[in-house]
């Protein structure tokens, strides 16, 4: 994304959320919003394009723009954030509290911050309050707690853009990421960058635009905090110990330490250097060399996190998994229809440039009612796809839909509507603090309608702003199996869901899975290689996703 399109995007995302907080039309916000996420995701550079060109900016939002490209903000947002104090800004940012309860515990505790709002919470001084019940403060507690961890990682969307910019940017003969972010964990902390390069590559690191900071300066090894507040770490390593310093600085520590066990039985010594036997060296120039002389097969960075890969490892038996080469297909994306960005024709011309075999449309449903969706409009899209067939014979377009979970688990549509979509992914998209047990209950519902397909986001999480629902994850899956139910693998980078940890169990009771983009904007189609990196640590393979299978076999799942 270009720099222009990232800044204004959050200038105009901020004054939505600014202009909600003082009581905003809905559908006003809403429209800023859709500006802001057509911008991110527009894949020109509007500080050089007619920003009147990307999809929902209209004139209004244009000369907002154009007045921030100048000078870095523009009125209307100046003069929001004088209306707003920072400390109800501040509290807005704690999943499940909303403008209303911030600007009144501002107003009447002097609540400013996430921290003062613990604290007011533990020292019991909201108890009794009108509105503040046991479970009220408990999911605020919660929230706070969950952007106190979130606080000091970003989710991988950022941490990849942010490293590819810094890859980029650097002369090397050599450069590649390494840490978690080549494990495909979910969110990052610092970003590890490796380099074979000449010791000038450091200077010319410091000197990048991109950093704010320079924390640590060596010859080696280079730490600098960047502008988005993320730390980057540069470390020059030998050529010929390229391999070594991989995979020793991939890690995980905990694969590390089981890796370097099974060296020291045969009593040699590995390192970012390499694999020694005294001082002759085994093995350093590639990582497939260090792996093979411990009679290991080579282990994927996905996998590297002490969960059985070792010892799977040494008896060849781990999986064959899945790769973003094997997806056939996306089963979840938006047109400008509801909430997304591009049209529809956009939308299917971008799945046919990405080689796609069958391609779904699954706009929201009526029951997410800012979407103002009617089953008129719905139909009529089904019409324009089907125009949009004959233009594009050897991709399959499937008309789909993306349901609303009520919390009694029902759906928007009756049977006989549903009937008609060849997709149904059916979200959580309200009533996110429900117990344990109803929600539960709603999940499985929901498996259990025959219609329902897919089951989109299932744990509704966003990355920093909202945790998981609290459900009987077990029972939800064997429920999912029972019933034939895939579940999403949303690739979002924000969403993340579901998480590795709950697709390996899920896989454990025989579910199936579905690798979707949930693409608002063209650009967002590529986020299904992040889908592909959780897929990946939860050891799934090509058959268990069911985007992979041929469009026959696809077609028997989706008609079941």
């Amino acid at each position: 994304m270009a720099r222009a399109n990232e800044e204004a995007a959050a200038a105009l995302q901020e004054y939505a959320e600014l202009f909600a907080l003082t009581g905003g039309d809905a559908f006003r916000v809403r429209s800023y919003q859709k500006a802001a996420k057509a911008i991110a995701g527009f894949p020109d550079d509007i500080a050089t394009a007619d920003v009147r060109s990307v999809p929902g900016v209209g004139q209004a939002i244009a000369k907002k723009v154009a007045e921030f490209l100048e000078r870095g903000s523009f009125r209307q947002l100046d003069d929001l954030r004088g209306r707003v104090p920072e400390g109800v800004r501040r509290l807005t940012r704690v999943p499940t509290l909303g403008p209303k309860t911030a600007i009144l515990l501002y107003e009447e505790f002097g609540v400013d911050s996430p921290a003062a709002l613990r604290e007011a919470i533990e020292a019991g001084r909201l108890k009794g309050v009108k509105g503040f019940g046991p479970k009220t403060l408990a999911n605020l507690l919660k929230g706070v707690e969950e952007l106190e961890r979130s606080g000091l990682r970003v989710h991988i969307g950022v941490a990849t853009a942010l490293a590819e910019q810094v890859m980029a940017s650097l002369r090397a003969e050599r450069v590649a990421c390494a840490g978690s972010l080549r494990r495909m964990r979910d969110t990052i902390g610092d970003i590890d960058i490796l380099a074979v390069a000449p010791p000038s590559i450091m200077a010319e690191f410091r000197a990048q635009p991109y950093v704010a900071e320079v924390i640590a300066a060596g010859e080696k090894k280079t730490s600098v905090r960047t502008t988005s507040g993320v730390q980057v770490d540069l470390r020059v390593v030998p050529a010929e110990s390229w391999g070594a310093a991989l995979q020793y600085f991939t890690g995980s520590m905990e694969h590390n330490v089981a890796v370097r066990e099974l060296a020291v039985k045969k009593g040699w010594k590995l390192s970012e250097y390499g694999l020694f036997e005294g001082d002759r060296v085994i093995a350093a120039e590639t990582e497939e060399d260090i792996y093979a002389a411990l009679g290991m097969q080579y282990v994927p960075p996905p996998l590297r996190e002490d969960g059985g890969e070792v010892r799977a490892a040494l008896a060849g038996e781990l999986p064959d998994l899945v790769e973003l080469a094997d997806l056939r297909g996306d089963l979840h994306t938006h047109t400008d229809l509801t909430d997304g960005v591009a049209s529809l024709e956009e939308m299917v011309a971008a799945a046919q440039a990405r080689g796609y075999s069958y391609f779904a449309v699954t706009d929201h449903a009526p029951d997410l009612t800012m979407q103002r969706m009617t089953l008129d409009k719905a139909l009529e899209q089904r019409e324009r796809l089907a125009k949009l067939q004959d233009r594009h014979p050897g991709m399959r377009l499937l008309h789909g839909t993306e349901l609303n979970i009520a919390p009694d688990g029902s759906v928007d549509w009756p049977g006989e509507v549903l009937r008609g979509f060849d997709v149904r992914v059916a979200s959580i998209h309200s009533h996110f603090t429900m117990g344990r047990d109803e929600m539960t209950r709603r999940l499985i519902a929901a498996c259990e309608n025959p219609y329902v397909d897919i089951i989109g986001h299932p744990t509704t999480r966003k990355i920093g702003r909202r945790g998981m629902i609290d459900a009987d994850w077990d029972a939800v899956f064997r429920a999912a199996a029972r019933t034939g139910t895939a579940m999403e693998i949303d690739s979002y980078p924000d969403r993340s869901d579901l998480p590795a940890e709950l697709v390996r169990r899920a896989r454990h009771h025989g579910v199936k899975f579905s690798i979707d983009s949930d693409a608002h904007a063209v650009p967002h189609l590529a986020h299904q290689r992040f889908g592909i990196g959780i897929a990946q640590r939860a050891w799934l393979t090509a058959d268990d996703v069911i985007n992979t299978w041929p469009l026959d076999r696809l077609t028997r799942f989706l008609e079941r």
